[in-house]
């Protein structure tokens, strides 16, 4: 044991401390970080699939009253009978449509029975930088649309709606602000207008069918994990083979016996 008495000096302590922190970060945080992004990724695509492939069903199939939402039907298309309540329209901020910016617009749909529910309308090119351009405003008769089911947005916390050229702009869609401010109550999920639509305006196309490096990033982070604790071991293993060999050679020579010396390279005695 005093031949380990060498890993108690700080730099190897800081070394031993290190390597524990970064193999527990990859085990814990980073790998299920990467592991949980390929999983949502699957998940998402796999919807998107199914959407391609699977016809449109009316809107109360997966949205049956107020308040209720569809996570595990992302992407389906539905169909809803109704009328759009122009005058509570709203823009989204800050977004990139075809590589360039966008608004998207926003407006609650009465849906004929219930529920209401939030459709976007496609988006629109800000003028001048960020001024509101003319929107053409939805039909106010009563439509069938065709819209894709859409999960609620995560609200930004640092930014606030406010009004400006005359239109309220918010910068996510999240669902239940956006019942709030508008004072109408919505499904849980909205809905993405498809081409072709009553009140359509630029088409928002889906996420390109990929499932990213984030599998294999997860491994990788796996691999340092295991590698870390194992290149620790072999830098403790050199460092005591580079001390045992220091200590031979520094190590005295025997003398020689008198009978060593009175005997020849063959152990004859002289």
């Amino acid at each position: 044991m005093r031949r380990l008495t060498f890993l108690l000096r700080p730099g190897w302590v800081a070394l031993a401390v290190v390597v524990v922190a970064f193999t527990y970060l990859c085990f814990s945080v980073l790998a299920p970080w990467q592991l949980g992004k390929n999983t949502k990724t699957s998940r998402e695509n796999n919807q998107i699939q199914q959407s391609l492939t699977t016809a449109p069903v009316p809107l109360k199939t997966f949205l049956p009253q107020q308040g209720s939402s569809a996570p595990d039907a992302q992407w389906r298309r539905v169909t809803a009978t109704g009328h759009y309540l122009a005058d509570k329209q709203l823009l989204v901020r800050l977004r990139v449509a075809d590589g360039d910016p966008a608004m998207e617009v926003l407006v609650p749909f009465v849906v004929d029975g219930g529920p209401n529910v939030l459709v976007d309308r496609g988006y629109v090119r800000p003028e001048q930088g960020s001024r509101v351009p003319s929107i053409p405003p939805p039909p106010r008769e009563t439509v069938t649309i065709t819209a894709r089911l859409r999960d609620s947005e995560q609200p930004v916390s640092d930014k606030q709606s406010f009004i400006s050229d005359g239109v309220r702009q918010v910068y996510s869609i999240d669902v239940s602000q956006i019942a709030t401010l508008t004072g109408v109550p919505l499904a849980g999920s909205y809905l993405q207008l498809v081409d072709n639509q009553p009140g359509g305006l630029g088409v928002i196309g889906i996420p390109h069918l990929d499932a990213g490096p984030f599998l294999s990033y997860g491994i990788q982070w796996i691999t340092f994990g295991v590698v870390a604790p194992i290149l620790l071991g072999y830098f403790v293993y050199a460092e005591l083979r580079a001390r045992r060999a220091e200590n031979n050679q520094t190590s005295p020579t025997k003398p020689p016996t008198v009978e060593d010396k009175l005997t020849d390279r063959y152990g004859r005695r002289r």
